[in-house]
């Protein structure tokens, strides 16, 4: 049987091979510690991403490799270039093809909805960098030195670090006022940690992915008064109360805290329209975005909310006329 190799442990990738080992495939996830999902088709191994010879042996044979790294932003300029140089050696040496988690970082400040053919256009150095790794993987595979490549893109994540979960979940479950640092009323796209690991499986698994990159199928975009109250209401907390955080107190805060530091660099996403165009991947695989209350409960387990509760791993769904 054909292995899936993953390389990162955290929430994308852990939930891409628990989808790949529930559809009966056989998983190798990679983490420094050797963490990862428990299933009797999920191996997990400790290795270090940047050593391209260990990433290189562990792929051999594998089906497909996929770049589920994702370093903490302050040290994206150190940690990625040398991550990213190892996958894309590993995928040269085995043959697989390389299937990347990306983002929307790489489009830069955008003035409509963003589609894949959106130029990459980021200025900042760590949001350029996005878009360089995926130009290199492109460039890898035009000129032969990889079998194939493709990127998935999604936008903030519901269960998983974002500006959601890192300033809002919590407060908004207790019943405590959350204090913003982004304006309240602008629509954004928010994406399914479960919709991203269902796209990394098809791209990996459908070779009409390879080659190109894909937006994540994702629930049509809300504001941040609009998703807190939707929040709130999926889970039958109170009301939300919302403030924005002034930008004087914001730049304080980022001497104090490293994460809100680094929200500064995307602060343009929630500035004005922010929003995700995933046609493509509805239209071409069939696959429609988790429902956006599911989603909103399973963020609040996470959050430590919802007791007695679990988070699930849904396949791929089909889409709905």
């Amino acid at each position: 049987m054909a292995v899936y190799l993953i390389v990162g442990a955290g929430m994308v990738g852990s939930t891409t091979a628990r989808q790949l080992a529930e559809r009966g495939e056989q998983v190798r996830i990679v983490s420094r510690s050797g963490r990862g999902p428990t299933h009797p088709l999920v191996e997990r191994i400790a290795a270090d991403a940047t050593d391209a010879d260990r990433l290189g042996e562990l792929a051999q044979g594998a089906a497909a490799i996929y770049n589920c790294l994702n370093p903490a932003y302050h040290r994206w300029l150190t940690d990625w270039p040398p991550m990213a140089a190892a996958l894309l050696t590993a995928a040269e040496r085995s043959g697989a093809p390389l299937v990347i988690a990306g983002c929307l970082y790489g489009y830069g400040e955008v003035t409509g909805p963003m589609t894949e053919n959106n130029p990459l256009a980021a200025t900042h150095p760590k949001l350029k960098m996005r878009a360089d790794m995926w130009g290199d993987a492109l460039a890898a595979q035009r000129a032969g030195r990889i079998h194939a490549v493709t990127e998935v893109r999604g936008s903030d994540y519901l269960q998983a670090q974002s500006i959601f979960s890192f300033v809002m979940g919590k407060p908004l479950l207790a019943g405590r006022r959350a204090f913003v640092p982004a304006p309240l009323d602008v629509p954004h796209t928010w994406t399914s940690i479960n919709d991203m690991a269902a796209m990394l499986v098809t791209a990996a698994t459908d070779q009409r992915a390879w080659n190109r990159a894909w937006h994540v199928p994702s629930a049509p975009p809300l504001t941040i008064r609009e998703l807190a109250t939707r929040f709130t209401g999926a889970i039958g907390a109170p009301a939300p109360k919302l403030t924005t955080i002034p930008d004087p107190i914001f730049r304080a805060t980022g001497f104090l805290s490293p994460m809100l530091r680094e929200l500064r660099t995307t602060a343009y996403q929630f500035a004005r329209p922010f929003v995700m165009d995933s046609t493509a991947a509805t239209t071409t695989f069939g696959l429609r975005h988790q429902p956006l209350d599911e989603a909103l409960r399973e963020a609040a387990t996470l959050l430590g909310g919802i007791p007695g509760t679990t988070t699930g791993t849904p396949q791929a769904r089909p889409a709905t006329a």
